[in-house]
Parts: C-alpha cells; structure tokens; sequence
C-alpha cells in the first residue's frame, strides 16, 4: 500500500494530518526548509511532533529543500544532528552538501531527494540511488507511464505529487521570485509571482495577445486516478501553506481513495477547501492549454448557483446546494469576483433566514447580471464537520494488559503492543479480601477504559489470589501501563553519529581565464565562432528533462541536470550548468567527484559567497575548484513544460514570431524550445564587466547569448575579450601561484 503523506505546517496542521488517516508528515524548520513563511517548528515542537506521529505509526520527514550557502553549513550540519537525536524518520533535500552530509555520517537516515533537485529521469534516479538516497522525489512534470518504468527498473521507492499547488516552472529552476520579488524560491522565500497577471505581446506583429494569469497554474486533483498511483511508494499532498481545514479535507479524501471507499460526494466535496480549479497535471497527459487558470489565481470554490432575479436592494440567488448563514459567496462578474459574507440572508418574503435550500436573497450595492455564476468559498457546516472529525483519533491500537494480585505482595503488571513490553508493580500491596474479591470482570471494566488514549484493551489477563483491588489502584494501574507504554514506544536509540571523512583531489586546477558562449542561435554560434572563441555552447547542451539522450561521442557538454550527468558521466567530459544551483564548496566538490571538469554557479550565488565557497574548497581539499561564472546575458527566469502561447491559439507560431510577457516592471522574452519546453527570460541583461576583476578563483567567465543578433553578439563578445585582455598583467587568475601570488611575494 502506498503511504500517504500529508504537508503540516503547524502542529495543529500534523495533528489534523494524522486524524484523517496520514501515514507520514512533512514538515519544516525555522531554517533551511522551501516554505519560510509557514509557521514551521522549533526543535522542541518537533520533537514533541515526532512522540506524537510515531505514537501513532506515523512517520516524520523534515524539509531542508533549499539551496547553503557557505557561511550557512555548520548550522545546517547542526540542524541535521538535532533532527537525528530527535528521531525523524527522514530528510527532504535540495543541497549536495546536505545530502552527502547525511549519507556520510547517517547511513540510517533517509536522505530523500527532493523535487527541487530537478529527477524527472532514470538516469538522475539511478544516480542518486547510487549515492545513497533512500527515496526520490520525482518531477510534476513527469508522465505516469515513465514514472512507473523508472520505478521498476530503479527499484528505489518513489514519491510523487498527488494533489495540491503546482509551479509552473520545474522546480528549482525558476528564478521568477528572486529577480522580481527580491526573495528566491530556491532559499525558501518564493512570493508566487507567477500568480499575477502578465501581457502576452506578439512582438513581430507588435500586438497584445491578452492580460491575464498566464503563468497561474490550476491545482493538482488524481484522486480519480487513484489505482493508478499506487505504484509509487509515496503519495504527497501539497500544502504546508494551508490551514488545517484543507488538510482535513484533502487527507481524509484520499485516504478513503487509497481503501478503496471513497464517495462521489466526498471526492465533489474537495472543492468546498481551497483550490484554483482542478487539473489531472502533466503526470496523466493535460492539455497544455488546460493546465493554467488564466482567470483568477486565488480560491474558485465550488459552483453552487447563479444570480436568478434582480429584487428591491439586491438579488435572488437560485442554488443547487443548500447554503447556510455564515457561509461564504464569490459571485462571477465580468471574469471578476464579489467576494460576500452571507452575514443576512433572506427568503422572497423578506424574513431573514438561517439556511436556504433553493432559492435566497442578498441585499448588496455592486452591479450583477442575471446569470451570474456564484460560487461558495466557505461552507461553514461544512467546516464545522472538519473540526470535529479532526479532534478524534483516527485509529486506536491494541494493548495486551495482564495484572498478578497475591496477598500481601505488590501487584505485578504487565503491558505489551507488539514487540514492546512493559512491567511494573504497584505500591499498593493486595490484601485478603474480607468479603467479596475484586473479580476478572470488575478489573476488566476499570482497565478497558481507555477512551482518552490511543489504545483499546485486546488481550487481558487476570490472576488474584483471593484479593480485594479497590477501583482506584485499578485506574491508576491503567494509567501508569499507558504512561510507560508510551515511553517505551517513543525511546530513541540511535547509531552514533560517523567520523569525518577526508577529501581527495577530485580535480585538476585550471590556470588562466577563458572566455565561453553560449548560443541560443545559429548566428550567436557564427558571431561566437568568426570571433575565435574556443568554448562553445550550442549543440552540446544537456538540459534536464532530455529524455532520450543523444549519441555525444568526441564532445564536452554542457549538462544542466542530473540524468545527464549519469548519462555521460563515463563517456564525455563535462562542465555542469547553472541550473544544479551549486552555492557552496561541498556541493562543488561533489560535482568535480562526479566527473565535472568545470562547475558553473548558480545565480543565486553572490561575491562574498564565493569567496567563502573557494576558500573552504582549498581549505578541505587543498586545491581549488574550477569554477564557471555566467557574467553577461538575460537570466533564465524560469524554464518549464508548459507552453503560454498555446493558451491563446499561438501553438507552432514561434517558429516565425517573436513572443514576450510584460508586467508593470519590465519585459520577459519567451524562448520556446523545438520539444515543446519553454524558458522565460528576464528582459534585462546582466552584466558584470566591470565587475570581473574582483570575481576571483573563477577560470571561465560565460557570456550567455539569448535574443542577440549576429552583430549583438559580435559587439558583446568583443567587448568581454577586451576586458580580460586588460585583466591578464595583473590579475591573471587571482591564484596564490599565479600572476597576483608572484607580484606579491616579488613586492615583499
């Protein structure tokens, strides 16, 4: 059976989780973890959370899914042991460094590589099988027919994304929220910009296509498809941002889905709690076109109704469900919404009503027509429901209890739940009864109430000699079996942590500075090439999500995803891209392990952190790294499955126009990829000319060529030769052996 894991984002969220019939919880921390602004958890909520779950067979996995920094390890390396002591089952994670951290020094904890690791393919799952990962996250963007094969061969347990939220860009390559909202998703801090309205422009033909959510994408719903998952090992629900009502009601949908009793109703009833609409995503084949809510961004809620008549000081509302004082209304004008509280509601004859099944009256000022959808966003009975179903256990669990009564001894008891035992004796000591012993029965009434706990009596045992027990010691006795019980059962023994290891040389430094290009164009590879230029990107480019990779024979590639790597890690050398958002030393290392003859940056990356990652590189490892920096071109803002153009009819028209989205603040060039992928660019170029001086330890600053023309191109490239020609008398390369070194030492 697949387990079900539910999103807390606050112990009332987990306990909730697990009253409707979770198998596991993630969670966060205040560090470290892709959610910054839910309530996460200090570490003494987690490990009171931990006692709770795993009371109740429940499993816990923490959240370190973002991107280290350097200065930031020793804190998270940290973190990884409280997690340990605290006894979570697992860890979710983005960061290499946090990975072979826990795979080197906790061979017993799982590491689980999260979605933002960027898996969509056996070759990355094989590859972080081979590393030590215990469960892989696999990309939204993956089909159900690949994820199945890839479990079957990989033989790895899998997990995959169900129902909830879902980012339009794979994840961990969307730079949307850091470049525009100044918070990066990949440190935790995403602000959903793809969640506001963008202009689609046609800029061959210089017209607007339309203003809407384009980048918003509806809400993921496989329920119905529910026999067709449970292939996978684990079923994930979204939601740590979400309020307890949703988990409640998402949870306990699934659950009976997964056993199989799952109403009609309660599935329709997953609309009643927060959704953009509903799609059955990329893993069952979407439509592109279908995928996105280009309408509203925010709670749809269920259709209940529609505006019937216009009457004296507002209208009447024909409904299909009955709805209830206190409920919540969204009435669709226009594409816009009217929000309304249904504080009053009236009947045709103009008496204020608690509920109406048919037919009510709004009193409100804003303009409606007749026939106006209206939708119900929050259904207050419905709610109430939720709250309920979630304060009782959703299980209890058997307890076998036998007690020994002889006169004049303690009494003797033991406990046991499965293969945990227990065994106390009482301070009473038994006593001859005087007149009528305290018999099975009366015992078995005071021992079996166990309502307020997890358990239920299953086997009792009762042995007395002749013994009066007065009720009190009965119920102190059941009392004190549950206290150890649970202290048995809740007892952390862990192995001790490993020693450190020592780091080979993994990599051959490179000396000097080398000028790359890459080229998104036939004629940026001309400019590039008349130019001189001897590192170019062009047709040896790996991107994630390349399924069928290419015969590569006699080329260094350029590789930007994990399956890559693995692909051609023995055949080709290669120069990993950006998009492994490598920020610090560990991580860098762990790509020149693999193979990497160069390691580019991530963007997320800045010049004091740099410095950190080099200078910890040679401190650990005695050399230094051979870094790659993009230094010059338009940032990927996002690169992603889904298609924008498609929605408003464009599909197939790239190939002869030139598209772009515009908000309030600039402009994003659309490249649309020949296999239906697409990057979305930011309009402003970077550009760190004046700036190369002082990027040390970097041996190839990487112009990225985009929207160029052939004498763009021409010009940019020109005018970066000309930079580090400059630079090579005294900066050659910054090395303490090279250009800088040597003019020191010749000073001193």
């Amino acid at each position: 059976m697949s387990e079900l894991l539910a999103p807390a984002g606050s112990m009332e969220a987990l306990k909730t989780a697990i009253h409707n019939g979770c198998d596991a919880i993630y969670l966060g921390m205040n560090r470290f973890g892709a959610r910054a602004y839910a309530n996460n958890f200090t570490l003494e909520e987690l490990t009171e959370a931990v006692k709770y779950a795993h009371l109740r067979g429940v499993k816990i996995y923490v959240t370190m899914n973002i991107v280290i920094f350097d200065s930031e390890l020793n804190d998270a390396y940290k973190q990884v042991d409280d997690l340990y002591n605290a006894g979570v089952d697992g860890l979710i994670i983005q960061d290499l460094a946090v990975f072979t951290y826990v795979t080197e020094h906790y061979p017993s904890l799982e590491a689980h590589c999260s979605t933002q690791m960027g898996l969509d393919d056996l070759d990355g799952t094989l590859l972080f099988k081979e590393l030590g990962a215990k469960r892989v996250v696999l990309s939204r963007e993956v089909p159900q027919e690949e994820l199945v094969e890839i479990r079957r061969i990989s033989k790895i347990p899998m997990e995959i994304f169900v129902h909830g939220a879902l980012c339009v860009s794979y994840s961990g390559n969307c730079l949307l929220s850091g470049l525009i909202g100044y918070r990066s998703g990949n440190r935790g801090r995403c602000v959903g910009a793809c969640r506001k309205p963008y202009t689609l422009v046609n800029l061959t033909e210089d017209k607007i296509i339309d203003k809407s959510y384009i980048l918003s994408m509806k809400d993921l719903n496989t329920v119905s498809h529910i026999e067709d998952l449970k292939f996978a090992d684990s079923l994930k629900i979204e939601g740590r941002m979400k309020e307890p009502s949703y988990v409640s009601n998402v949870i306990r949908t699934y659950r009976d889905a997964l056993d199989g009793k799952a109403t009609k109703q309660e599935i329709s009833n997953l609309k009643k709690t927060f959704n953009r609409e509903f799609t059955k995503g990329y893993i069952f084949g979407e439509d592109k076109k279908d995928i996105t809510n280009v309408l509203r961004p925010n709670h749809v809620g269920e259709k209940i109704g529609f505006i019937s008549k216009r009457v004296k000081g507002g209208y009447e509302i024909t409904v299909s469900n009955p709805v209830s004082q206190g409920d919540i209304i969204r009435i669709d004008h226009n594409n816009s919404d009217i929000l309304f509280p249904l504080v009053k509601i009236f009947d045709n004859n103009d008496n204020l009503v608690k509920e109406a099944s048919k037919k009510f009256i709004i009193k409100i000022k804003e303009e409606c027509f007749i026939g106006d959808n209206v939708y119900r966003t929050k259904d207050i009975k419905f709610e109430a429901m939720l709250l309920k179903r979630s304060q009782e256990e959703f299980k209890k669990f058997p307890l076998d209890i036998s007690i020994y009564a002889t006169i004049n001894n303690p009494i003797s008891v033991t406990a046991t739940y499965e293969d945990v035992s227990i065994s106390f004796e009482t301070e009473f000591i038994a006593e001859k009864a005087k007149s009528n012993p305290t018999d099975e029965v009366q015992a078995k009434v005071q021992i079996s109430k166990l309502n307020d706990t997890i358990y239920y009596l299953n086997e009792f045992y009762y042995y007395q000699e002749n013994c009066f027990i007065p009720v009190k010691v009965l119920n102190d006795i059941r009392r004190k079996a549950v206290e150890l019980i649970n202290e048995e059962r809740t007892k952390i023994v862990r192995p001790l942590k490993l020693d450190d290891i020592k780091y080979d040389k993994v990599n051959k430094e490179e000396d000097g500075i080398n000028l790359a290009v890459f080229c998104n164009t036939e004629e940026q590879k001309k400019a590039a090439s008349d130019l001189g230029i001897e590192i170019i990107y062009y047709d040896n480019v790996i991107r994630r999500n390349l399924n069928k990779y290419k015969d590569m024979s006699n080329k260094e590639l350029l590789i930007g995803g994990y399956g890559g790597i693995h692909h051609y890690m023995k055949t080709n050398s290669f120069i990993t891209d950006f998009s492994l958002n490598v920020t610090n030393w560990k991580s860098a290392y762990m790509m020149h392990k693999l193979g990497a003859k160069r390691v580019t940056l991530s963007h997320e990356i800045n010049l004091s952190s740099i410095n950190d990652l080099v200078n910890d590189y040679k401190k650990n490892t005695l050399i230094y790294p051979n870094l790659e920096m993009i230094v010059y071109g338009k940032a990927d803002m996002m690169f992603t499955k889904y298609c924008p153009l498609k929605v408003y009819g464009q599909c197939g028209k790239c190939k002869k126009n030139k598209y772009e989205l515009r908000d309030e603040y600039g402009n994003f060039p659309i490249i649309s990829h020949n296999d239906c992928t697409t990057t979305i660019l930011n309009g402003k170029s970077l550009n760190l000319i004046d700036e190369l001086e002082n990027i040390k330890h970097v041996n190839t600053f990487r112009i990225n060529l985009t929207t160029e023309d052939y004498n763009e191109s021409v010009n940019i490239i020109n005018m970066f030769k000309e930079k580090i020609k400059e630079m090579k008398p005294t900066n050659l390369f910054n090395k303490e052996k090279d250009t800088r070194g040597h003019f020191n030492k010749e000073i001193l």
